[in-house]
């Protein structure tokens, strides 16, 4: 299978690149720069030169491909609600080449879109937030509108998907804890975050392109929540730093725009994803990974 991956060259991207092609598949893989270009060349991968903001480069990709596989996404925060309609935008570009020839599409999003029962796990099939709660939405209402149009879609939604090196929304929460010098959490610290090992989440990524199967939601999660307070103290005594509980009135002051996270309950489950892609992940688990933080040793 020849599959087109934006975001090649990311944290994920790179894993899923390797994934796909140690099973054997053909790579094209959508690169900014020579830089990047060069890391994909050596991985095996086909290059492609564009953008996300290019959307030709991205059609072409599309075309020459038997799949995509969309990664890509600007993770400023500092303007989330933009770079969500941006994503919008991507996802509109690659299911206009698609439409009509069953090639699959994969769209990312995230978990917490379904995070719509309080206190219970988010599930594959539960009703989700719209973009105008939760604008990572943006990308599944889009998906939702090309699947109309005739394009074989389907979602895959991460968790906290961690290394020894990155951790999802954690890595910016250590280096907000190194410049305090605490590590905080809200109230009680129960809330929980799902969670997933890199090459686990390769694994579904490269499972759920091949099963093509239209509509279906993928939860890449190996563990349905590990509690703030857990990831507070982990990380603490990899830092060496204190941790303390802080009030939620405080929460926005101490995180500014980690705060509409980092005081939320977010479990989400994997079940019906295991059964359908016969998944299963075996990879280290979060706080085993915090345990060996390699950025605190530099």
């Amino acid at each position: 299978m020849r599959v087109f991956v934006t975001g090649a060259t990311g944290f994920i991207g790179s894993a899923v690149v390797k994934d796909l092609i140690t099973a054997g598949h053909q790579v094209i893989g959508l690169a900014r720069s020579e830089e990047k270009a060069a890391a994909l060349a050596a991985a095996g991968a086909e290059v492609l030169r564009g953008s996300l903001e290019d959307l030709d480069s991205l059609r072409e990709g599309a075309e020459r491909s038997d799949g995509v596989i969309h990664l890509a996404f600007n993770h400023d925060f500092s303007k989330f609600v933009t770079n969500c309609q941006d994503d919008r935008r991507v996802i509109r570009a690659l299911g206009s080449a698609l439409a009509g020839s069953n090639r699959p599409l994969i769209v990312t999003s995230g978990t917490p879109i379904a995070n719509t029962v309080p206190g219970q796990p988010a599930e594959e099939g539960n009703a989700t937030f719209g973009s105008d709660v939760h604008p990572r939405a943006a990308s599944e209402e889009e998906a939702a509108s090309v699947a109309a149009d005739g394009v074989n879609v389907s979602v895959v939604r991460l968790p906290q998907v961690h290394d020894t090196v990155k951790q999802g929304l954690i890595t910016p929460v250590i280096e907000m804890y190194r410049e305090k010098g605490v590590c905080a959490y809200v109230g009680d610290g129960r809330n929980r975050w799902p969670a997933a090992y890199i090459l686990d989440v390769a694994r579904l990524y490269r499972l759920a392109i091949e099963k093509a199967e239209p509509n279906a939601k993928y939860h890449a999660v190996a563990e349905d929540g590990v509690p703030m307070r857990d990831i507070a103290e982990a990380i603490g005594r990899r830092l060496k730093l204190p941790v303390k509980s802080i009030a939620p009135e405080e929460a926005q002051a101490y995180f500014g725009w980690l705060a509409m996270f980092a005081g939320h309950d977010m479990p989400a489950s994997s079940a019906q994803t295991r059964r359908k892609l016969k998944w299963e992940p075996i990879g280290p688990g979060l706080i085993a990974d915090l345990e060996l933080l390699r950025s605190a040793d530099t």
